[in-house]
């Protein structure tokens, strides 16, 4: 059996290693790492949990013993597509680096630029970064990458999926030809082909498992589950994760629950703590001081429920995961495959639970044509007590201002009662046909509108009269009249008060128009003549100049 020893490694390097309890490497590194001191590209393909960090890196710390890093020209590169991941692997280089003086730097978003430019400044060895964050240090004129010597792809199938595949293309050109390329993956999709034909040059490629395989020792296990309605799925779905939990008891020391969207986990995680668990959430729209600090914390075994986007499937190397459930069945059928991988690492037993509805069928089968091999179905736990159709929905139905329901226009919003067997019901009476000839025919129009004036007529004689109605008509009128004239004088005589003050100040009268004061020159008439011809033009004396 291989070990460490025998793979050619720097002292310092295999000590470190003896110190982190390793002996025997994992058939990726017993490949992997004789390729890479040699300086072949290598391209790795291996399920995840198979150790293909330290594969990387183990002979990259071997091959930059000798030299000295130059300001803001990293002699190696490792691109990760997540920040979570770009961390480990500066942890993973901490651990294994602590006896030579090789320096690293971390560049992730979240954190500030002055600390990262700090370091970039001083000069490293080893520079580990996420793809945006490196062009944007690039494009601030902050960083070069003409003295990059070997450069590391880990998880590339994860930026093909995240869109950094057009990133890392730009940033393999700007890095020199002559350097060692490392390509890593789970999966070797199409695109990410036809990247390592371009720029790997005659890679190893080693592969030490059939893609898209999942580890011998992971249980898996899929619960179906039919909800009464199509809105009770999402709170059926719940339920049955916490029968799950429940009907594991000890042997579920801690675990993953992985969800497609970052509001479901926020709302599985508050659920979670509402029934008495020890939960968080962690995905991309949290900080990064956050998602730190619930990944320690689930690490050192205070945290036991983390409930996960996809963004934290891919690489995290959390060695004692005892379970993983997939509250959704992942719409890409890779994804399945990194979700449960982060059980039954290095060896140890696991567990992997998938909970799937009627509509989640396309997608099941998406994955079992990628793994080759059908998911044990699983019992329902018990304690699981599904939702029925007169219970409570989820989610109530919006109301508008009128009390109405939404989609429900013109319906009242207590619905009728349905009718049961022990009621009292009616007898409903006979419907009676009329005859048309036996229809009265309705009075004339004319007769109506007499009818109708009539009681008008009346109330106004009883009121009052003509004459008085008159006599108040004109009433009125001389009253509105009065205090109109009255105020046409009020405004008048202020006028009158202005002109004799300009009088009194010999200023003359006030103009109010242009009237008799137009200027002439608007009177006058100009007649227009037309252009003479070039004959009647006289011909041009010539100037004279004066004699010198």
């Amino acid at each position: 059996m291989t070990k460490f020893t025998d793979l050619a490694l720097d002292p310092r390097v295999l000590q470190a290693v003896t110190e982190a309890g390793y002996e025997t490497p994992t058939p990726i590194q017993a490949e992997a790492i004789p390729h890479a001191l040699t300086g072949r590209d290598v391209l790795g393909i291996a399920q995840t949990g198979t150790g293909k960090t330290a594969s990387f890196t183990l002979p990259m710390i071997t091959l930059l013993g000798q030299g000295r890093a130059r300001a803001r020209m990293p002699r190696s590169l490792v691109l990760a597509p997540t920040r979570e991941l770009a961390a480990q692997v500066a942890e993973n280089f901490d651990i294994y680096a602590k006896h030579t003086k090789l320096t690293k730097a971390l560049l992730i978003g979240g954190v500030a630029f002055g600390e990262q430019d700090k370091l970039i400044d001083r000069g490293v060895d080893v520079l580990i970064a996420t793809p945006g964050r490196l062009l944007d240090h690039f494009e601030r004129g902050k960083l070069l990458l003409t003295g990059v010597q070997i450069m590391v792809v880990d998880e590339a199938d994860r930026m093909l999926d995240m869109g950094f595949i057009p990133d890392i293309e730009r940033i393999f050109t700007l890095t020199p030809p002559k350097r060692q390329t490392m390509f890593y993956s789970a999966t070797m999709a199409p695109e990410i082909e036809r990247i390592t034909k371009t720029f790997l040059k005659d890679p190893a490629k080693i592969e030490v498992a059939r893609q898209a395989t999942t580890s011998t020792t992971i249980t898996q296990a899929l619960i179906q589950i039919t909800p009464a309605r199509k809105d009770r799925s999402f709170g059926d779905k719940r339920a049955m994760l916490r029968a799950l939990i429940k009907a594991e008891g000890e042997a579920c020391t801690n675990a993953i629950i992985f969800c497609n969207r970052k509001m479901d986990v926020d709302v599985v995680a508050k659920s979670l703590k509402s029934h008495g668990f020890n939960a968080a959430p962690i995905h991309g729209d949290l900080d990064q001081s956050q998602r730190m600090k619930t990944l320690d914390a689930f690490r050192d075994g205070t945290l036991h429920l983390l409930v996960a986007s996809d963004v934290a499937a891919r690489g995290l190397d959390i060695p004692a995961v005892s379970h993983v459930f997939n509250f959704d069945v992942p719409s890409h059928p890779e994804d399945y495959v990194h979700r449960i991988g982060r059980t039954g690492r290095a060896g140890r037993l696991g567990k992997a639970f998938t909970i799937a509805v009627p509509s989640d069928e396309k997608y099941l089968k998406a994955i079992e044509s990628l793994i080759k091999a059908e998911i044990p179905r699983g019992e329902q736990p018990e304690g699981y007590e599904p939702s029925t159709a007169d219970s409570r929905p989820d989610r109530a139905p919006r109301e508008d201002r009128k009390g109405r329901e939404r989609g429900g226009r013109g319906r009242d919003r207590e619905r009728e009662r349905p009718v049961k067997a022990h009621d009292e019901v009616a007898p409903m009476e006979p419907l009676v046909v009329v005859p048309k000839a036996e229809v009265a025919e309705e009075a004339p129009r004319e007769e109506r509108r007499e009818d109708r004036r009539e009681p008008r007529g009346d109330r106004r004689r009883e009121n009052r009269s003509e004459e008085q109605r008159g006599e108040g008509r004109g009433e009125r009128r001389d009253d509105r009249r009065e205090p109109r004239e009255d105020r046409r004088d009020d405004r008048r005589e202020p006028r009158e008060e202005r002109r004799d003050y300009r009088r009194e100040r010999d200023l003359g009268p006030s103009v109010i128009g242009m009237g008799d004061h137009v200027p002439d020159f608007i009177l006058r008439s100009f007649a227009l003549k037309a252009a003479p011809t070039t004959e009647e033009v006289e011909e041009p004396v010539p100037a004279t100049g004066t004699e010198g």
